[in-house]
C-alpha cells in the first residue's frame, strides 16, 4: 500500500473530525504513545502503524500479546464480516482510492521457539542489573550477583546459559571467605536465594532464553525484495504468564540497540520502530535505577534512528519524565468511573495541545471504538494540535493468522534454520567442572602418596613394637601414632587437601 510522501496515514474524519492525520517519517524517531482502555482499538492502531512503516521501508519490532497481530502476514478479505464497515470508513476519511487489502513481510519470533524463530541471549549480555530485576533480587543479593559477574570476567569464565551461572554461584558460595576479603561480604544465604530464583525461572521456561546462538540485532533490520521493512513479531501470549521476563526481555533488547547502533542524528526516516506493548509491566515496582536506565535509553536512542512507542491502557502508567519525551500520541477512550479515573483522564487531557473546537477531556471520554484523539509532531518537531480522528482500517487481516500461514512464513523466512538448533559450547560450567575434576585427581594422588608414607611409618612402628616385645613392653608408640594418622587421613584430611587445591587452582587462574 502506497503511503503519503510525508508519513504514515493514520486517519482523518468527516464533518467535525480531523483533517488527514499523518505520523511524519522525519519525526517518527521522537517516540510515541498509544493509550486507551481495553477494547477501544489500540491493537488496530498498532497494526496500521506497522503496515505504514513497513510500506515505507522501515523495519518494525512488536510483541503480539493476544495473538491478533499475526494477521499482518495475510491480506484482508472482502469475505470478512467487517468488509463493508472498512469500505465505509475508508470513504469517510478520504482513503478509498488508496485502500486495498495486502499482506506484509513478517518474521515470527518466540522465546519458546514454538511460534517463531527462537530468541536467545547470553547471561553475560543480559548483565547483573537486568538479571537482578528479572529475578526480583534484594539489594544484598544483587551485590552478590555483581561479584559473581566480576569473578567470571577475572577468571575467564564465559556466562552463556543458566547452568553457567548456577555453577559459578556454587563456586562463589564455597569460596565466600576469600571473596569477602576482596569484594565485600558474600552471604551463603544470598547465594542460596539467587539459586532458588534461578530455579523458578528455569521452571517457567526462562532457561530457553539464555544460550546460543544469540540474537544478532542486524536480523531485525531486514527488508524484503521489494524494499518493504520486515515486521518482526514476538509471540508473547505464553510469555505474558511470566510478565517480568517479558518486560525484562524487551528492555534488554532496547538496551542492546542503544549500545550497538551507531549515531545517525535525525534521519529522514527511522531505522527501526519498536513497539513496547503492555508497557506498564516495565514500570510496575521498578527500582529507581531501572527507571533511570529506561529514561536514558528513551532520551538517547532516537539519535540512533530508533523510535520507541509505548502501548498501555493509561498514560499514567508511564513515568512523567519518560512521558514528556513521547511526542507522537494516539489516545483512545479512557473510562472515568471513579475519582481516580477522572483524575487520570484530566491529567491525560492536559498533556495535549489545546484545540478550541472541542474539549479534549470530553473527547477522550466519548470517542468510540476505532476513534482516538491524536497529536503528531509537525515541522520543527512542534506538537500538533489535538484532533478527533477516525482511525483508518487495516489492509492486512484483522485477527490471528492461519496456522498454515505462520508455518509457511517461518519456513520461507530469510532466517530459516539460523537459530533453530541450540549450541552448547565450552563455557563457565564446563570449565569449572574440568577444574573440579583436575583438583579431585590431584587430591587423590596426594592422598595416595600420604598413605604410602604413613604405611611406611607404620612398618617402622611395627619394628619398634617387636623390639619392645623382646623387652616385654606394650605396643610401641610409633605403631599407635601411625594408626591414628592413617585414620585421620581417610576421614577428613582428604577433604582438606581438596579444598586447599581448589583454592590454589582458582587463585592461580
Amino acid at each position: 500500500m502506497e503511503e503519503g510522501v510525508e508519513g504514515v496515514f493514520v486517519g482523518g474524519g468527516g464533518e467535525g473530525y480531523a483533517v488527514p492525520q499523518y505520523l511524519l517519517y522525519r519525526y517518527a524517531n521522537r517516540h510515541g504513545l498509544i493509550a486507551g482502555a481495553t477494547g477501544t482499538g489500540k491493537t488496530v492502531t498498532l497494526q496500521i502503524l506497522a503496515e505504514g512503516f513497513s510500506a515505507a521501508g522501515v523495519p518494525v519490532f512488536l510483541s503480539d500479546v493476544k495473538g491478533d497481530l499475526s494477521g499482518l502476514v495475510q491480506a484482508g478479505s472482502p469475505e470478512f464480516k467487517l468488509h463493508d464497515a472498512f469500505m465505509k470508513r475508508a470513504a469517510t476519511i478520504g482513503f478509498a482510492e488508496r485502500y486495498r487489502y495486502e499482506a506484509f513481510p513478517v518474521t515470527f519470533w518466540d522465546l519458546h521457539g514454538e511460534k517463531g524463530h527462537p530468541v536467545r541471549t547470553t547471561v553475560a549480555e543480559m548483565g547483573p542489573l537486568l538479571l537482578s530485576r528479572l529475578l526480583e533480587l534484594s539489594e544484598a543479593q544483587e551485590g552478590v550477583l555483581n561479584i559473581a559477574f566480576r569473578v567470571a570476567d577475572e577468571q575467564g569464565l564465559p556466562l552463556l546459559d543458566l547452568k553457567d551461572l548456577q555453577a559459578l554461584l556454587v563456586w562463589v558460595g564455597e569460596n565466600s571467605p576469600e571473596l569477602g576479603l576482596r569484594y565485600g561480604h558474600v552471604s551463603p544465604a544470598s547465594v542460596g536465594a539467587i539459586q532458588r530464583q534461578l530455579l523458578i525461572l528455569e521452571n517457567q521456561g526462562g532457561a530457553r532464553f539464555f544460550g546460543e546462538p544469540a540474537l544478532e540485532l542486524g536480523d531485525l533490520f531486514l527488508r524484503d525484495e521489494t524494499g518493504r521493512g520486515r515486521i518482526n513479531i514476538l509471540a508473547a501470549d505464553r510469555l505474558m504468564a511470566s510478565p517480568r521476563l517479558y518486560a525484562t526481555f524487551l528492555l534488554w533488547l532496547l538496551s542492546e540497540l542503544f549500545e550497538e547502533l551507531p549515531e545517525v542524528g535525525d534521519p529522514d526516516r527511522p531505522k527501526l520502530i519498536f513497539f513496547f506493548d503492555e508497557a506498564h509491566l516495565l514500570f510496575d515496582d521498578a527500582p529507581k535505577g531501572l527507571i533511570d536506565k529506561v529514561e536514558t535509553v528513551a532520551r538517547l536512542i532516537r539519535s540512533k534512528g530508533v523510535g520507541v512507542y509505548f502501548v498501555t491502557q493509561n498514560p499514567a502508567d508511564v513515568p512523567e519524565d519518560i512521558l514528556g519525551q513521547l511526542g507522537n500520541r494516539v489516545q483512545h477512550a479512557l473510562r472515568a468511573f471513579t475519582a481516580r479515573d477522572r483524575k487520570a483522564l484530566r491529567l491525560a487531557a492536559e498533556t495535549y495541545r489545546d484545540n478550541p473546537r472541542f474539549s479534549i477531556e470530553e473527547a477522550i471520554r466519548e470517542v468510540g471504538v476505532g476513534e482516538a484523539v491524536t497529536s503528531f509532531l509537525e515541522k520543527k518537531g512542534v506538537p500538533g494540535m489535538a484532533e478527533r480522528t477516525l482511525i483508518r482500517p487495516p489492509s492486512s487481516r484483522l485477527g490471528p493468522c492461519d496456522e498454515a500461514a505462520r508455518r509457511a512464513a517461518i519456513a520461507t523466512s530469510p532466517l530459516a534454520g539460523k537459530y533453530d538448533t541450540a549450541i552448547d559450547r565450552v563455557s563457565a560450567y564446563e570449565r569449572l567442572r574440568a577444574r573440579a575434576e583436575e583438583a579431585a585427581r590431584a587430591a587423590e594422588a596426594a592422598e595416595a602418596e600420604e598413605e604410602r608414607e604413613f604405611t611406611a611409618a607404620r612398618r617402622y612402628g611395627g619394628s619398634a613394637r617387636r623390639k619392645a616385645s623382646r623387652r616385654d613392653e606394650p605396643e610401641g608408640i610409633g605403631g599407635a601414632l601411625a594408626d591414628a594418622l592413617l585414620k585421620e587421613l581417610k576421614g577428613t584430611t582428604g577433604r582438606r587437601i581438596i579444598r586447599g587445591i581448589f583454592g590454589t587452582l582458582f587463585k592461580s587462574r
